[in-house]
């Protein structure tokens, strides 16, 4: 058996997004959104610092700032699936929420999966568990709000195109360019 060229290899763009990649997405979507969240925080206590004089703390146990963090998450997840079918984290894993026919997402189905995403960890977490058996990967936020989870990143055409942009950059006589099949004149 030979070894995979780059134009062989295998692209999961359009295949439902696994378990690992979802959890490694919302992984990174909490952070970031707890970081900003955090930030804001930050700002907030400056500028009330600097204009009163007064400091600001702000504690974790205080029901208004859980309340407040709470209210952020949502807005978070749902803007971000409304307005493009994937939040940050989802962005780097390279996967996108679509409707279950394959079509972008409206806005609103952005905005009910997330207001039916807590759903899927009541009962431990048990509304995730489609993800795991089900052949397109449906946790119960998906299944709800009529969507599904893809992989959206081409590999394949992002290696081909890094590869030709280093064989021109790189100018080297004899490369063949794996778009165009062009092999560069030689000196």
């Amino acid at each position: 058996m030979s070894p995979r060229t780059p134009a062989q290899s295998v692209t999961a763009q359009g295949n439902y997004a696994g378990s690992v990649s979802r959890l490694l997405a919302y992984a990174i979507d909490l952070a970031v959104s707890t970081g900003v969240f955090t930030l804001a925080l930050a700002g907030i206590s400056y500028v009330v610092q600097v204009v009163t004089g007064k400091q600001v703390s702000w504690n974790r146990q205080d029901i208004a700032v859980t309340v407040i963090y709470v209210a952020w998450e949502f807005f978070y997840f749902g803007y971000s699936w409304a307005m493009s079918g994937r939040t940050a984290g989802m962005a780097v894993l390279g996967v996108r929420v679509v409707r279950a026919d394959g079509q972008p997402i409206d806005p609103w189905r952005g905005v009910v999966r997330a207001l039916v995403f807590p759903l899927s960890f009541l009962l431990f977490g048990l509304g995730f568990l489609g993800i795991l058996v089900q052949r397109e990967h449906r946790a119960l936020h998906d299944l709800i709000a009529g969507t599904v989870v893809l992989y959206s990143w081409d590999a394949r055409a992002a290696r081909l195109r890094f590869l030709a942009r280093e064989a021109e950059q790189a100018g080297r006589p004899g490369i063949t360019s794996p778009l165009t099949g062009d092999a560069d004149a030689a000196p």
